[in-house]
């Protein structure tokens, strides 16, 4: 049985609208130019923001091809998942959502240089050296997405694309259409996907997140060979190759393909979910890593790699994050409310010690419980003995939306509270009661941010102290796909002897 996220199960009757907010009228801001491209819920068009003249993607997707509340909650979440993930390199970034009464429109970075499908067909196929360096991104974005908790589900080489025309410009995924949250555990019924790239276990209905790396494994053989791994006339000849068919590693340009390439391909379309290599040890397999000295341990988990970078921020920043995560709106932090989730496992509102141990031991962590605490309390911003959903926003917001001006001025706002345009001892004093805070050693901090030594912090002190250490963290409905996905589905499977679980 699939297990969703918090959205409302699915009713027959439509809401009213999308967003849970009115926007104002994407016309007002844009001029919506020439169209770029056409996908299966959406078209996707050139716009210029009328303020700065910078170009951007829009993808319009109209309202008329949502046919039930479990459509609109699709975009919902697709939003929600875009600024959840689009801070990190390889991810469009989504720069706003607006609607209006027949389209839903997503403003995105706009990447000029073209589909990876469309440089395969040109190319043929890549040297190893350079497909190495395409599945290392592919696969270092299914990483990121497994680690905030996302399943993209629907990896292919048209949903990546290239930043610029340039032959080293970087790789971006997109389209998050699909994708879905997902909590460790949780396994899945929905048939999503292109047929190519669809992993054995979803054709049988019952999956998790190892089928993105099955569809990684796909795109890498297809770059090696300019062919697809399996391969038939039709749909239901697809899913049979899919779940029986062999391998060929005998037609060309195979004989002339190194071994640990193919061993990489073998461990990534192992038929077992369970014995198919994960994100990171595709990472770290000899054929991707550089130095051919695999990493020994994965990277610390987003979550992890978040609240060591906030546990060692002075109090002043971490008020001013606490701040800034309670003004994001609704779609910005959606993932983080389901990272939440996650970790609360008994849905009281606040994280006790046992669940942040046992939530970063399930996404991979192996800190020693005298290192999980000291995160414990650096989160805990008011003592309490457990992280509330603020303390968790703030601990684990990308640092990215530090940076944004209109951030940074609300953030230095509310600890000036006279508007003399300075944060005087006292007004940070006042604020670390608010916050419940211990004041000590506050004149130690302000002396390290106050730059003109003036005892008194400006917004430009502020600013430099937020920025400083930031760089790093990394008439058809939308269910069509599904449907056409299923249509040959009962077929491939009752020829090949399998029963659906």
């Amino acid at each position: 049985m699939e297990q969703s996220s918090s959205l409302q199960p699915p009713s027959s009757s439509k809401p009213a609208s999308v967003l849970p907010y009115k926007t104002p009228n994407l016309r007002d801001h844009y001029r919506v130019g020439r169209k770029l491209g056409q996908g299966q819920f959406g078209t996707t068009y050139l716009c210029v923001d009328k303020a700065d003249g910078k170009e951007y993607a829009c993808k319009s997707i109209p309202k008329r091809k949502l046919l039930c509340r479990e459509d609109y909650e699709d975009v919902w979440r697709e939003i929600q998942i875009m600024h959840h993930l689009s801070e990190h390199a390889h991810v469009v970034r989504i720069r706003g959502a607006y609607e209006d009464t027949l389209f839903v429109h997503l403003v995105m970075e706009l990447c000029a240089g073209g589909e990876l499908f469309d440089r395969i067909i040109q190319k043929g196929h890549f040297s190893e050296r350079k497909a190495a360096q395409l599945i290392k991104t592919i696969v270092g974005v299914v990483e990121a997405c497994h680690s905030l908790g996302v399943m993209h589900r629907d990896l292919k080489p048209e949903n990546f694309l290239f930043s610029s025309g340039d032959e080293e410009a970087a790789l971006k995924a997109t389209d998050f259409g699909l994708s879905v949250f997902y909590k460790p555990g949780d396994t899945f019924s929905d048939v999503v996907g292109s047929p190519y790239y669809v992993a054995p276990e979803v054709l049988r209905k019952l999956y998790g997140p190892e089928a993105d790396v099955w569809s990684a494994g796909v795109i890498l053989y297809i770059l090696l060979s300019g062919v697809p791994p399996f391969w038939a006339e039709t749909e239901a000849g697809i899913f049979r190759q899919i779940l029986q068919g062999r391998l060929d590693f005998e037609s060309e340009p195979w004989p002339c393909i190194s071994e640990s390439a193919k061993d990489l391909i073998r461990r990534m379309l192992n038929r077992d979910p369970k014995k198919r290599f994960t994100a990171h040890e595709v990472l770290s397999h000899p054929w991707i890593v550089d130095d051919r000295v695999a990493p020994d341990k994965p990277l610390d988990s987003a979550v992890l790699s978040r609240l060591k970078h906030f546990s060692a921020m002075n109090k002043l920043k971490k008020m001013a994050l606490r701040v800034i995560a309670e003004s994001l709106s609704e779609e910005e932090i959606g993932g983080l409310k389901e990272l939440f989730k996650m970790i609360d496992t008994d849905n009281s509102g606040t994280i006790t010690f046992d669940e942040l141990k046992d939530g970063l031991r399930r996404v991979g962590s192996e800190l020693m419980e005298s290192e999980i605490q000291a995160l414990m309390n650096a989160a805990d911003i008011d003592n309490s003995g457990t992280i509330d959903y603020g303390e968790f926003l703030a601990a684990t917001v990308h640092l990215n939306k530090l940076e944004r001006e209109e951030n940074l001025m609300s953030a230095f706002s509310f600890f000036d509270k006279d508007g003399s345009g300075y944060i005087t001892i006292d007004e940070l004093s006042q604020a670390c009661r608010e916050f419940g805070l211990d004041d000590v050693h506050l004149e130690e901090m302000i002396k390290e941010i106050d730059q003109d030594n003036d005892g008194q912090i400006d917004y430009n002190e502020f600013a430099a102290m937020m920025r400083k250490g930031n760089a790093g963290g990394g008439g058809i409905g939308r269910r069509t796909m599904r449907n056409t996905l299923n249509t040959n589905l009962g077929d491939a499977l009752r020829i090949t002897n399998n029963t659906l679980p």
